[in-house]
């Protein structure tokens, strides 16, 4: 088995006087220019040297940085590429949020199957890193959203037996000009390169790897330097540390990470990434909390910044002992540190999650329970909970607004918009969790065991509570809690794992249709056209008796984009076969057909007209409402679904509100101007990344596709990749009717609409229904708001006449109390009384017995067998034991609050014998 030792033996670091050594505190292989250096020179086996002594010749701004940067790499030949949103799933599907420079370019460059937009090129690319998430404010470094500055090279081989298969061919540069490069950005910033260390860390991920380099200075990681040049391979010769072999790919990338941050840090030399970050939103956040430290605190802190970067939470089992080692090392309590530090801990959190939520909202994402919605409402939750701890008063949504002001967003009002309906719901959902924890916390009193870590999950993905009001409300009934230091970042890996598994289905033949030319599909030549000739390539016959066709060419639409397939028939001279469902597999279509045509004969293919004209009538609606819906509830509207039929559709949009009635109307206005209009649908298919350099990643509404060029659909100024069939022109949809909506999900509202023939239908189904009521009030269709309201005013009043007469009636039975049992519990009264009655007067009964001083136990055996028990105050009998206790004897259960419960069982036949145990379970509970 091969080692990688060779891999990282470079002609430039022998022509630069580099020597290669082991680190003496962790066994880390290193090389340095240094000549007495024995230390790898990254914490704890150093310790920052560049605060209060900046490593370059100037201090650096983050804009002043990535410049500098960028145009460094711009005079080496390399093309600047303009950065990708955060969110990672609007061009690829297995990931959610940006985590480095190179998700720009997965999976399809990586892999060869497309080009890169450049080669070389460089780009300083947003990220968001939740699983760094609980380490921010603690380590002094770490930040969740960071711009990875970046340059990248894609090479193939060109000793492969088919060179032409990859989309770039030859080499652009590999590991020699890399760490020349650097080297050199190093120097020209005035860094002593004796100062930096270049450490041999192997990198493993998705089923690459590659010898890598940590980039060291002044105790700093500035940036890594990864050589994609692996895959896995089980009988491959490397060995990884992942414990899987790996042998060289095809094609080989350099991939390397510059922490824009950290850069200006070290720039700057202040004592965390955050003061050189978040300058002034420090200031004010300090100022507002008000955090004022004398010149004594003011140094403890300070040199406790220089030690921090031994913290790492995902590195140390527990943070509380390394704030010990360094509470000891500067000379003070720790738990005097501690109250200096973690308020400053909060602050630099809020800066950074704040601007962290500025990326995420004016990248469009919208809270949610979903993906890299639920991730946002987790950030901005989290956030919420420091800044009341912390004690900054400033609205939340003025912190966010500070950051995307920085960052240059123009839809600030609307990320406002979104984080003040977000802290609303935040209090309403604060308001019923805390009661599930004080249950909990109850619960768990009585077994003595602390509260679980899977419980701290649940609390917060079901009520958004945070784990220390948890502690907080559990500490007051002497519970103990469960919180892992890394409870947020775990979570975090949850989601985003359980959001991107695949949901991919192989077809059963797949292995046999491997070998089959991809169908030549003529529906995108003339979408109008019904009717074509074919030949049949294969037949396979399903257990179901049906059978699978593939011809070379076909005229029948497959299934997909939300568009149902085409129907039709497949015919030869002694064959017609009807054809109920079109699938498509690796490129490969095959039709679903009840008979078998032949294979190598050739066929007339028929596509059911009417029902191909009714879903391109609906697809290109769902395009015309999208749109619409956008320039009515703001630019963030994007689809998270849709489905067409042939006599309505439905869309999907991320959206932070229930749309009102008026925006409907809008919405529909809008729509039906664009139909009105009669515009062109065009559609093309450009370069790939010519289409994303025009018109960003939205293109991406209903699906990611593959390839070099791309479909592009343009109605109006609507323009989408799809795959879909559509009408010519805008005013052969024939007119839009928006049925309905609903929010099916937190940050999810469905539209449901159709379109042509089915709008016409649809409106008439609704003014049939209105004529109907018409006929059933006796009055014309037009007076049916206005009489159904008087209706049901009445019938409001009704009710209202009811329960007072329930009322009136309870009081005279509780007045003959007698009429039931009367049990003397230590000097109370309990009444336990039999009325088969409606549970509205159960209730007022009880509340009546009640009220005057008696515990009142009523059961009824009118629908089934029920319990209501009521008990006043002082008493000493717990209702919801008592109704627990009394429902078990009649097969069902119930429950609820010490002073008024209620239950019940469908066993009624065992109602009397419960009642007649009544006095014994109240004594039971009351001495319990």
């Amino acid at each position: 088995m091969s080692d990688l030792e060779e891999e990282y033996r470079l002609d430039y670091f022998e022509e630069h006087g580099f020597r290669r050594t082991e680190c003496s505190e962790c066994g880390d292989h290193f090389w340095t220019l240094d000549p007495d250096r024995e230390t790898c020179g990254e914490p704890p086996c150093d310790e920052y040297s560049f605060i209060d002594d900046a490593g370059f010749d100037e201090e650096f701004e983050l804009g002043e940085m990535r410049e500098a940067f960028l145009s460094f790499f711009e005079e080496r030949d390399h093309d600047r590429i303009d950065p990708y949103p955060v969110a990672a799933n609007r061009w690829r599907d297995d990931v959610l949020l940006t985590q480095a420079s190179i998700y720009d370019f997965q999976p399809l460059v990586t892999s060869g199957t497309t080009p890169p937009p450049a080669n070389p090129l460089t780009i300083s690319q947003p990220c968001i890193r939740m699983q760094d998430i609980d380490n921010v404010g603690v380590t002094g470094r770490h930040t969740m959203a960071f711009e990875m500055m970046a340059h990248h090279a894609f090479n193939a081989r060109e000793d492969i037996d088919d060179p032409e298969q990859y989309a770039y061919e030859g080499e652009a540069y590999w590991k020699e000009e890399t760490v020349a490069y650097c080297l050199e950005l190093f120097e020209e910033l005035g860094a002593d390169p004796q100062e930096v260390t270049l450490i041999e860390d192997p990198w493993v991920g998705g089923g690459n790897a590659g010898p890598a380099f940590e980039v060291i200075y002044k105790g700093a990681e500035l940036a890594t330097l990864v050589f994609m040049q692996f895959e896995q391979d089980a009988d491959g010769e490397y060995e990884m540390k992942d414990g899987n072999c790996y042998s060289p790919m095809d094609t080989y990338i350099v991939d390397t990470g510059y922490g824009l941050e950290r850069w200006a840090w070290v720039s700057q030399g202040t004592p965390t990434v955050y003061e050189a970050v978040y300058p002034d939103t420090i200031d004010f956040l300090t100022s507002n909390a008000g955090i004022d430290h004398t010149d004594e605190e003011a140094e403890i802190v300070h040199r406790a910044a220089k030690l921090a970067g031994r913290m790492d939470i995902d590195e140390a089992e527990d943070v509380e002992a390394a704030r010990d080692d360094i509470a000891a090392e500067i000379g003070v309590e720790t738990e005097r540190l501690r109250e200096l530090v973690e308020p400053l801990e909060s602050i630099y959190a809020i800066a950074d999650h704040s601007r962290t939520l500025a990326y995420m909202l004016g990248d469009g994402i919208v809270p949610s329970n979903v993906g890299t919605g639920y991730l946002a409402r987790m950030v901005l939750r989290r956030t919420k909970r420091l800044v009341d701890t912390v004690g900054v008063d400033a609205p939340m949504d003025e912190l966010v607004d500070m950051q995307a002001e920085r960052l240059d967003y123009s839809n600030r009002d609307t990320i406002r918009d979104i984080v003040r309906t977000e802290v609303e719901k935040y209090r309403e959902t604060l308001d019923r969790g805390s009661r599930r924890v004080e249950s909990l916390a109850e619960e768990y009193a009585e077994t003595g065991d602390p509260i679980p870590t899977d419980e701290l999950v649940e609390l917060y993905d079901s009520h958004g509570i945070q784990p220390d009001m948890v502690e907080e409300i559990a500490a007051e009934r002497g519970v103990d809690v469960d919180v892992p230091e890394d409870f947020y970042s775990a979570v975090a890996q949850r989601h985003e794992e359980e959001d991107v598994a695949s949901a991919a289905e192989t077809a059963g033949y797949a292995d046999r249709i491997a070998d089959l030319p991809e169908t030549d599909r003529l529906y995108y030549e003339d979408q109008n056209r019904t009717e074509f000739e074919a030949v049949v390539l294969e037949v396979f016959e399903r257990e179901d008796g049906d059978y699978d066709v593939v011809l070379d060419q076909t005229m029948f639409y497959p299934e997909g984009g939300g568009q149902p397939p085409d129907h039709g028939t497949l015919s030869t001279e002694d064959v017609t076969a009807d054809v109920t469902d079109v699938q498509v597999h690796d490129g490969v279509i095959v039709h679903r057909a009840d008979a078998d045509p032949g294979t190598g004969d050739f066929v007339t293919g028929q596509v059911d007209g009417t029902r191909r004209r009714r879903l391109m009538q609906h697809h290109t609606a769902t395009h015309v409402v999208g749109h619409a819906a956008r320039h009515v509830l703001g630019e963030h509207v994007r689809q998270a679904g849709a489905q067409k039929r042939t006599d309505s559709a439905r869309l999907d949009v991320r959206h932070y509100e229930p749309v009102a009635r008026e925006e409907v109307k809008e919405i529909e206005r809008v729509a039906n101007d664009l139909v009105t209009d009669n515009s062109q649908v065009t559609q093309e298919w450009p370069d790939r990344h010519a289409a994303e350099a025009e018109h960003g990643f939205d293109l991406y509404q209903g699906g990611i596709p593959q390839g070099e060029q791309i479909r592009l659909i343009t109605v109006d100024e609507d323009v989408q990749a799809c795959g879909g069939t559509h009408v010519s022109r805008t005013g052969d949809i024939g007119a839009i009717k928006i049925r309905s909506t609903e929010r099916i999900q937190d940050g999810v509202v469905r539209l449901s609409f159709a379109a042509g023939e089915a709008a016409i239908e649809a409106t008439q189904e609704t003014e049939d229904a209105l004529y109907e009521a018409g006929d059933a009030l006796d009055v014309d269709p037009m007076d049916v708001p206005e009489t159904a309201e008087r209706f049901f005013e009445a019938w409001k009043d009704r009710g209202k006449e009811i329960e007072e007469l329930q009322e009136q009636l309870a009081e005279a039975r509780a007045s003959g109390a007698s009429d039931g049992e009367e049990v003397d519990l230590d000097g109370t009264t309990a009444v336990i009384q039999r009325v088969d009655a409606e549970m509205n007067e159960l209730r007022a009964t009880a509340n009546a017995i009640s009220e005057d001083g008696s515990v009142a136990v009523i059961g009824s055996g009118a629908d089934g067998a029920q319990f209501v028990v009521a008990a006043p105050e002082g008493s000493g009998v717990d209702a919801g034991a008592v109704v627990s206790e009394l429902a078990d004897r009649v097969g069902g259960g119930g429950g609820g609050p010490s002073d008024f419960a209620q239950g019940g069982g469908p066993d009624a036949a065992a109602l009397e014998d419960a009642l007649a145990d009544a006095p014994d379970v109240l004594r039971q509970v009351m001495s319990a």
